[in-house]
Formats: C-alpha cells, structure tokens, sequence
C-alpha cells in the first residue's frame, strides 16, 4: 500500500475546512462568513478533484499518515461511496450557506454579533468532520470525526441562547454521548480481540465469535442513537423545533449521515461475516416502524417545522432498508452491489431534498412570523418560489421519476423482488404513500385563497430561496445525473422510464391520492384520527429518558442475540 496522488486531496478535504475554522475564529466574526465562503470555494473544487482522480485511477485513493503502512500507521481511504458522498456533502454545504447568508451575514457597518460568528464557525467544522468520516481508514479515527461532527452539531440547536432551545440541545448532547460510549466500548472490543482497528484488515480478520458479535451489536446501537433511527429519536424533535432553518437543514440532511455512514462501513466492509440476515431484518423493521411512526406523527403536527422535523423521522428509516436487500443467498454475507449503490442513492437524495425542504419552512416562518399549518393560506401566492420549493421536495421525497430517490427504490425493488422479500416492496411502496400525505398535506392549504390578505412580515431573500430551489432540483434530477456516470456506478440507462409515460404518471398520481387520503384520513376528527393520536402518544412516552435509555440497551442484546443465535442454529 502507497499514498496516491489523489491521497493527498484527501488530506486538504479534511484540513481545510478546519484550517477555515481556526482563521475565521483568529480574525473575529466581521471576517468569519468571507472566510467561510473562500473555504466552501475551494473545498468544491477540492471535492470535484477527488472525483476525477477516483474516476481516473480506478482505484481507492490512499494516503499513510506519516508514511507507515496499517496496522502501525493510520490511513486515509475513499472509495465509490466516500467520494460520492464528500461531493454531496460539499454542494448541499455550499448550498445551505448562501441561503444563511440572510440570517446570519453582517451587513457593512453592522455591530458584530456572536450567532453569525459561531454559524460560520460551525458550518465548515461540520464540513470537515464529514469528510474525515467519510475517509477513516480505522474505527479509532471514525470515532474521532463522529465526536467532533457531535461537538460541531449539538451547538446549532441552541444558536438563540433561549432555555428551551439549551434543553433541547443537552438533550442531543446527553444522548449522543451515550451513544458514543456504546460505540467506543466495541471499538475497544474489536481492537482487545483482533489487534487492530484498520478497516481493511478487520474485514479479512474478523471472523464469528462472542467478542464480534459483541462489538457489532454495541457498535451498532451506538450508533442508531446518534442517527436517531426510530425508537432511539428522543433528540431529533426538540432538536428541531427552535433551531434556525439552516441549523435544522445540517442537522436532518447531513450530521445524521455521518452515524449512517459509519453503519454502512462497520456492517459492509468491517463484519460482513458476523452480521447475520435476521439482524439485518430488524434493522429494516426498525426502519419501517420509522417510516410509519414518523409519518403518521408528521400528519397531525400543527406546525410546519415539526412536520417537517417528523418526516425526517421517517425518511431515515429508508436508509435501513437495504441491509436486509443487500444479503447474497450463495455466501450468507453483506456485499457491495446495486443494493448498496441504492442505499447511498437514497442517502444522497434525502440530504438534498430535505434540506430544500426545511429551507424553505424556514423562508415562510420569515415571511409570515408563524408557520401554523392551518393558517398557509395564500401562501402560494405570496411566496410562490418557496412554495415551488417545498413541493420539489417532496415529489423527490416521494421518488417520482427522475428523482434520486426513484432511482433507488427501483433498484431495492428489485433486489426485494430477486430475493423473495416481498415485504420491503410493500413498505417501500406504503413510504411513498406516506410522504406524498404530509406534501399534500402542506400544498392544499398553501393553494387556498385567505379569507383575509394574507399580509408578510418580512420580505424573504431571493438568494435564500433560489439556493433552496437549486437543492430541491438536485434531488428532483439525480438519477439522471447518476446515469451520466453509469460507467463508475454500473448503473443501466433502463433503469430510468419516461415521466410522462401513462404508466408512471398513472403510478404518481395514485400515489398523490392515497396521500391526500391519508392526510384527510388521520386528520383531528377523521375516521383515523384516534389511531393518529395513538402514535403521538407512543412517540412521546419513547422520547422519554427512561423508555430511550431501556430501549438502546435492549436492541443491544437483541441484535447480539439474534447474531449468537443464527450462527448456534
């Protein structure tokens, strides 16, 4: 093993982002945001870079700290996925900071504040820890970046300094630590047992046996809480509620991704012979629940940023349902394929999507000075470009053709299909249902004409809603874009139909009415609607510290159990 050429972007994809942070911090908060835009500036084309020097190479890109081979020294590594992902996380960054340049920019002459200081500070922090996650070549340094993609993320809930918002973020910080404890005692685990922490040489090592399974499962939980996968979600609602739209857009499109990412490379390329397809299945069923659960919350919320909050709830849970898509019959073992490619598909598409979509819940709580769902009305008119915005969103939530998320619901049906696991296909297909509910939902009561003129407090920026709306587009395109470079990602052109074709259209409007069904189903007073109050109840008796608490330990045994057992058959 050498360091490539293309290693040593790696390294500047790390450094610089923090290497702004501790400029912006040097030269105070007039200078942080100009310090910030020359560092997102450069580490695009940073990222652009790796891109064509992965593609070039055909090869994982390397880079040996201090030049000393695993397992003495520490490397650097990015393959497919880590460059795929770093390129995304790199044009959502780009695109939520021109949206804050409203909220948080110092105008000339203005008096320096400490919210924009520490935005700007943050916003390249939560860049940098990214992209280490996304090249750790060890569980050692993994831990490293999530911790401080931890520190950089808890800070954005509480930017207004109000004691609800401080509640709410010790909450996420309390929580994700403990987490991390879990992760940290596998890590421990795994080096006591095997002598290593290299993911390479784990993934040729580590074979079935109590240690393994033991780290897996505590590895695994401990990260499904800093992910906020369902039941594990005590943090994400508070977190959400009073934190500033492009605060929550980080949070929902990229931090959790970064704990998902970390599942990916620990169940995929670390212990691919220790994960056993029943544990697989409860990890997609903890997925589905979330789907319903979340879903169903999103629907009876009252304002449209805790309705966004709870569809990211549910969207999350579509990140697990892969694994169990993505076992082979022949070897009983994770492996990378088109499965895989549509889980990060998926990842990818949500970050865009939803981050579009809390920018643009963020653009009317500007304009309007509230964001009560039932009280939008007129809003189309008054802020048609948002609303347009809002409603890209979710078509591409919703995985409409040729969105991301089309693309890779095609590919896990498919994989249900071959394999016999007709039940995915049924909640795949039920998700979609679901989201199309809450967009519905939202679109109907910002089309309806007010009673009275609906009258904004403040006029939006057109720059914040035209960097939404490029967001929103990403997600809305991405399937053609990854079909553009279906030579790295194997993709086939036939995987995309035609829009307007009477069959797809005929699929997306059922989709359409059965959401509106659902959204009037389980409204206050419908024919569902004890049943709706039923999973509010159940969402709040789970975000309880005692229920959380006892529910992290028990999926804990439960997936050691389920890994002892299928092995012991």
């Amino acid at each position: 093993m050498a360091t490539t050429l293309g290693g040593y972007l790696l390294v500047l994809a790390v450094l610089g982002p923090f290497t702004g942070v501790l400029i912006g911090l040097l030269l105070g908060g007039r200078h942080a945001q100009r310090v910030a835009s020359l560092t997102l500036l450069a580490g695009l084309g940073c990222a652009v870079a790796i891109l064509l020097s992965w593609l070039e190479s055909g090869a994982p890109l390397v880079y040996l700290l201090g030049g000393w081979s695993p397992p003495l020294g520490i490397a650097l590594r990015a393959d497919g996925i880590s460059v795929a992902m770093i390129l995304a996380v790199s044009v959502v960054i780009c695109g939520i900071a021109l949206y804050a340049r409203a909220d948080f920019g110092l105008p000339s002459g203005a008096a320096e504040k400490r919210a924009p200081l520490i935005f700007w500070l943050l916003l390249m922090a939560i860049w940098g820890s990214l992209n280490l996650v996304f090249v750790s070549g060890d569980l050692f340094t993994l831990y490293v970046a999530l911790e401080l993609l931890t520190f950089a993320g808890v800070p954005l809930v509480c930017l207004d300094g109000k004691a609800e918002t401080l509640r709410a973020a010790l909450r996420y910080l309390l929580f994700a630590l403990a987490g991390s404890v879990l992760y940290l005692l596998g890590a421990v685990l795994i080096y006591g047992g095997y002598g290593t922490l290299d993911i390479t040489l784990l993934g040729q090592t580590v074979r079935p046996e109590p240690i393994a399974w033991a780290a897996a499962a505590l590895m695994t939980v401990g990260l499904l809480a800093k992910t906020a996968l369902f039941p594990l979600h005590i943090w994400l609602p508070p977190a959400h509620a009073g934190a500033p739209a492009a605060a929550s857009a980080m949070l929902s499109a990229l931090v959790i991704k970064g704990s998902w990412f970390l599942v990916v490379r620990l169940w995929f390329d670390v212990m691919p012979a220790v994960i056993t397809l029943p544990s697989a299945q409860v990890l997609a069923a903890l997925g589905a629940s979330a789907i319903v659960v979340g879903s169903v919350v999103a629907l009876r919320q009252q304002r449209l940023k805790l309705l966004v909050a709870y569809s990211t709830i549910a969207q999350i849970g579509y990140l697990f349902l892969m694994f169990p898509l993505a076992f082979d019959a022949a070897t009983g073992m994770l492996v990378h394929g088109a499965v895989l490619t549509g889980g990060l598909l998926q990842a990818i598409s949500h970050a865009t999507a939803k981050a579009g979509m809390f920018m643009a819940a963020g653009l009317i709580y500007a304009a309007l000075g509230h964001d009560r769902i039932n009280d939008l009305a007129g809003l189309a008119r008054a802020l048609p470009l948002t609303v347009l915005t809002f409603a890209i969103s979710g078509l591409a939530l919703m995985g409409v053709v040729p969105s991301g998320a089309y693309l890779a619901k095609k590919l896990l049906l498919d994989a249900a299909d071959a394999s016999g696991q007709w039940w995915w296909t049924a909640v795949l297909q039920c998700g979609a249902m679901f989201t199309a509910g809450y967009v519905v939902l939202i679109l109907s009561r910002a089309l309806r004409r007010p009673a009275t003129p609906l009258v904004l407090v403040k006029q939006v920026s057109r720059l914040s809603e035209l960097a939404a709306l490029s967001l929103a587009l990403c997600s809305l395109l991405l399937a053609g874009l990854a079909l553009v470079g279906s030579p790295a990602s194997n993709l086939s052109p036939d995987l995309i139909k035609n829009p307007l074709a009477l069959k797809e259209l005929g699929n997306t409007l059922l989709v359409l009415a059965v959401g509106a069904l659902l959204a009037w189903g389980f409204a206050p007073g419908a024919v569902f609607s004890s049943l709706g109050k039923g999973f509010e109840n159940l969402d709040a008796w789970l975000r309880r510290w005692a229920t959380a608490s006892l529910a992290m330990l028990s999926l804990a045994g439960l997936f050691g159990w389920l890994m002892i057992r299928e092995v012991l058959r």
